[in-house]
């Protein structure tokens, strides 16, 4: 409660022009958000241009905002920010799995959320991935097989597996490129399979 009621005052401030306060609040937050934003894009200076963005914006709209929350307030932003990169760059193979990299703490309504986003996934999986595609996909990434094993279990080639697993995740990715409210989520509660 001390320091919620700490960053109503900083927030308060700053509204008012304090650049003291707004360089508090930059001083305590900045780093962890930048930390945050690199585990998901591994690019120094992207993350940076976001943070510092970020802060301009919130300093430039400080009379204007409504928060309740500092802190969920400001790595909210920094999810969104992600997004937004990562949409409009096109998700590679590599952002999708770096996602999986992310610590995020889950309270029980974002639980709720990853398991409903873990049910798309396992349904996108099971209804528009070709059967073979999705037979690989599930020894792969739920049954933890290696393509090797893969290979020998099915009788086909190493290279065929890396192809279908690579089929699964383009169709996934697409999947839910369409639905930008569930990558979203991928991207806020991001302990997935990839």
């Amino acid at each position: 409660m001390k320091k919620d009621s700490e960053n109503s005052i900083l927030l308060e401030q700053i509204s008012n022009g304090d650049y003291t306060a707004f360089k508090k609040v930059y001083d305590t937050y900045a780093k962890n958000m930048f930390l945050y934003a690199y585990k998901v894009l591994d690019d120094k200076e992207t993350c940076e241009d976001i943070v510092q963005n970020l802060f301009i914006d919130f300093w430039n709209k400080r009379n204007n905002l409504a928060i309740t929350n500092l802190k969920a307030y400001l790595f909210q932003s920094v999810k969104y920010q992600i997004f937004n990169h990562i949409r409009n760059k096109k998700i590679t193979k590599e952002d999708l799995t770096r996602l999986n990299l992310v610590d995020v703490s889950m309270n029980a309504i974002q639980k709720m959320e990853y398991v409903e986003l873990e049910e798309l996934i396992k349904s996108i999986i099971k209804h528009e991935l070709p059967d073979r595609c999705q037979q690989i996909f599930i020894l792969s990434r739920f049954e933890h097989k290696s393509n090797k094993e893969i290979a020998e279990e099915l009788g086909i080639t190493i290279q065929a597996v890396k192809n279908q697993i690579s089929k699964g995740i383009q169709k996934i990715k697409l999947s839910l490129q369409s639905k930008e409210v569930a990558l979203y989520i991928l991207i806020t509660y991001s302990s997935l399979f990839f």
